[in-house]
């Protein structure tokens, strides 16, 4: 199967460390030279917009899917190649996943949390085909990633090691690409740790 749409999940702020806006530029500069399209939640600020931006500036393919609720306040892109504006959040989740062939999730707040857990959740429940999830910028993860593995997996024991391998951390945007690449030639998420 040949993959076409990325989902970036990511914040419509740039937060204080500015190479995670450098990483959203790679990226979006990568998915346009290898002709991908990018999903995304249709903001033109934060990370959303740096990452939509520079897929344009390349002239790549960019599908945002927004709340009408979210419209004013994350300003809507309005240079895509497409915006769908839906009824609620659970509505543009649940595009986004269906429009992707994989999911790419740079830093961001409460939203992006919701959006990289309910992804690892209907990969885990069979809901949604198998599909790579890779988070970037490990600097950024490192602390919400240890708590998985030692309170979730080890202390609790509310979920398995296997469930570990549902994504993928890497420090560039070229190392997510080629998580990807591998995926869909062997249709097997890797171990991460």
């Amino acid at each position: 199967m040949q993959y076409k749409n990325i989902a970036v999940f990511c914040g419509s702020k740039n937060g204080n460390n500015s190479i995670f806006a450098e990483h959203a530029q790679q990226l979006g500069h990568l998915l346009a030279e290898h002709n991908l399209g990018l999903v995304y939640g249709g903001g033109n600020v934060g990370l959303m917009g740096a990452i939509a931006n520079a897929v344009l500036e390349k002239g790549g393919k960019v599908t945002g899917v927004i709340p009408k609720i979210l419209v004013e306040q994350e300003r809507q892109h309005m240079q895509l190649t497409e915006l769908k504006v839906v009824e609620d959040m659970h509505t543009r989740k649940k595009m986004m996943y269906e429009l992707c062939d994989a999911a790419i999730v740079l830093p961001g707040g409460n939203g992006t949390m919701d959006e990289l857990f309910e992804a690892l959740t209907l990969i885990q429940t069979n809901k949604i085909n198998k599909r790579p999830v890779v988070l970037i910028g490990s600097e950024y993860w490192t602390g919400l990633i240890e708590w998985i593995k030692n309170v979730m997996l080890k202390q609790e024991n509310n979920i398995s090691e296997k469930d570990l391998n549902l994504f993928r951390i890497v420090d560039t945007a070229e190392d997510a690409y080629n998580y990807i690449e591998d995926f869909y030639k062997t249709h097997e998420l890797t171990p991460n740790f």
